[in-house]
């Protein structure tokens, strides 16, 4: 189970806004639990019964979270997978990944500097079912609902991010271990950032 999040914080929405950057160069240091917890709720929590932090098209809501943890204070590192439902991560692979990770990424170096990258992966079937064919365009729209997401709650958090879509899809997918139906879509590496 993570830590409860929280329902308001220091940082209005303008201003996280307003501050949002795409941040490559990452402190050597750990984050906390709370913190983690925070980002994956903003990404995917519930925030009532059936809905989510972002939208999703006829509430199918066709994404998984994958973290790719390196120091995070109190966890293991290893890959492991967010479940929305009561605000938990289960382990998945052992280990530290984010060097891998970073080459899976096209040699971006700095993801392995990151603490944390959220892996964002799809099931595309779950809104195709309802959609067909347009699903999977209401699938690529809802990853940039949760991207943002993501964010806006680490500029508010005092941490920094970015959003990697450029990866080798079977690379990524292999190194974490991702069910054959989980695409991954983006890399977004966490962290306290230099200044």
């Amino acid at each position: 189970m993570l830590p409860a999040p929280k329902l308001t914080g220091e940082m209005s929405l303008e201003e996280a806004i307003k501050k949002r950057r795409s941040r490559r160069s990452f402190r050597d240091v750990s984050l906390r639990m709370d913190q983690l917890s925070q980002i994956l709720w903003a990404a995917q929590g519930i925030t009532e019964r059936f809905k989510r932090a972002a939208p999703s098209a006829g509430a199918t809501y066709p994404l998984d979270l994958y973290i790719v943890a390196g120091k995070i204070e109190g966890l293991e590192t290893g890959v492991y997978h967010y479940d929305p439902s009561d605000h938990s991560i289960s382990l998945h692979a052992e280990g530290d990944l984010r060097t891998d990770l970073a080459r899976a990424c096209v040699a971006q170096g700095f993801i392995a500097d990151a603490p944390v990258s959220m892996v964002i992966t799809a099931e595309y079937e779950r809104t195709m079912q309802r959609y067909e064919e347009r699903g999977i365009r209401y699938v690529h729209i809802e990853a940039g609902h949760v991207g943002q997401n993501i964010y806006l709650q680490a500029e508010a958090l005092g941490l920094g991010t970015v959003a990697i879509g450029a990866f080798y899809d079977d690379e990524v997918a292999k190194l974490l271990h991702l069910p054959e139906e989980h695409q991954p879509l983006y890399v977004m590496p966490v962290g306290y950032v230099m200044r």
